[in-house]
């Protein structure tokens, strides 16, 4: 007789042979370098631009299996994979060293939301698009007078029976310029308590009134920009969740904002591993310190990516980690910043020039201690919600 144990581990083993045939057959070979940096990432949206035949062919295939948002349930654009067999998706796609299909802030944020708060007509809508890569999201949530305290938020929705009508600014909105659509914070009751006055409202970056200005950052061009808004007029079905309770769409989605950046402490823009570059570097080798503090860090790097794979397998049918994104949001901060900083002292001189050098990939990581909320705010709520120290 066959137990539970032996007919799951038997379905796992089926389920691995399916993927890798799968992989087999339809990943590109272009598409198995191994690289996961910002060259290689396919963002998709409607203005997208394909760098190869092979980035659309692989978004194509894997899109058409699911494969772009494996865990999402079928009805949206996913496989409807449990945790198992997507953990064993990732092992496959990560041995023949096979770029992410796909990579969105729709993936990563908004559609999680959205299973969780949207109405089946927001979710038949948006979800689907998403996983094929048809709609690029930006995230409106810090404002030039709200950054760690963003229930500050002052971009007012004015009641106008149906529709809102939304004036503001947002600040630090990632690829706003580039962006179908916006998912933003949106104050539609001033006299409420400023948690309970907020919405969560989805809007066409196409619509009468939106506009956006990049932020140049040092290094000539930023991702970043401003985003404002005169008189927009937003249907009141594009608000998710109940209208002034956005707060606690808000919430759940820095849970997997916060988780999706904790995941930049496991693995450089190369997508090689620390010990390797070290190794490849000018002083890596010869330095035994470095070489120990690399250690080290492939050693914590290894412990956030158990920790953090735990915390999921522990969440409920997708639900995220709750409070523990702070946590992993700030190890993976902080590992990130480490990671980097070996690399540039492993290298010398050679990290000093800006082309085609971990500079910019260092400048960056600095970035991380403030994105999802800052160092400070992650230990604050650590110490509030998960040590239950006294405020």
């Amino acid at each position: 007789m066959t137990t539970v144990t032996e007919q799951a581990t038997s379905d796992s083993v089926g389920f691995r042979t399916e993927i890798r045939d799968w992989l087999a057959a339809n990943c590109p070979e272009e598409m198995r370098d191994g690289t996961s940096g910002e060259d290689s990432i396919c963002w998709g949206g409607s203005t997208w631009v394909f760098t190869s035949p092979a980035q659309k062919t692989w978004l194509d295939r894997c899109a058409a299996r699911g494969f772009t948002v494996p865990t999402w349930p079928k009805a949206y654009g996913g496989a409807g994979l449990n945790r198992d067999q997507d953990k064993i998706l990732k092992e496959e796609m990560q041995r023949i060293g096979a770029r992410s299909p796909l990579d969105s802030f729709g993936i990563w944020m908004l559609g999680p939301a959205l299973l969780k708060f949207g109405t089946e007509e927001q979710k038949q809508q948006f979800l689907p698009p998403i996983a094929r890569g048809e709609i690029r999201w930006c995230q409106g949530y810090s404002e030039p007078g709200a950054g760690s305290d963003l229930a500050g938020v002052q971009t007012y929705g004015a009641d106008h029976g149906n529709h809102w009508v939304v004036n503001g600014q947002k600040i630090w909105t990632s690829y706003a310029d580039r962006a179908d659509w916006i998912f933003a914070l949106v104050r539609t009751d001033r006299d409420a308590r400023k948690h309970l006055g907020i919405s969560f409202v989805l809007m066409d970056m196409r619509s009468e009134g939106i506009s956006t200005r990049p932020i140049q950052l040092i290094s000539g061009a930023s991702p970043f920009c401003e985003t404002f808004f005169d008189n927009v007029e937003v249907s009141k079905t594009q608000v998710v969740g109940d209208i002034n309770r956005g707060w606690d769409v808000a919430k759940y989605l820095l849970t997997h904002e916060r988780e999706m950046i904790s995941n930049g402490g496991n693995v450089l823009g190369s997508g090689r591993a620390l010990g390797a570059v070290i190794a490849d570097a000018e002083t890596g080798q010869s330095d035994p310190v470095l070489r120990a503090d690399a250690m080290r860090a492939e050693v914590d790097s290894l412990a956030l990516e158990m920790t953090l794979e735990r915390y999921k397998d522990q969440a409920e049918g997708g639900q995220g980690v709750g409070d523990a994104s702070a946590m992993l949001k700030y190890m993976g901060t902080e590992l990130n910043k480490r990671r980097l900083e070996l690399v540039m002292s492993a290298e010398g001189t050679a990290a000093l020039d800006w082309q085609d050098s971990p500079a910019s990939d260092w400048l960056r990581t600095k970035a991380n201690s403030i994105e999802g909320g800052t160092s400070e705010v992650m230990l604050s709520i650590i110490s509030r919600r998960i040590l239950n120290l006294p405020g």
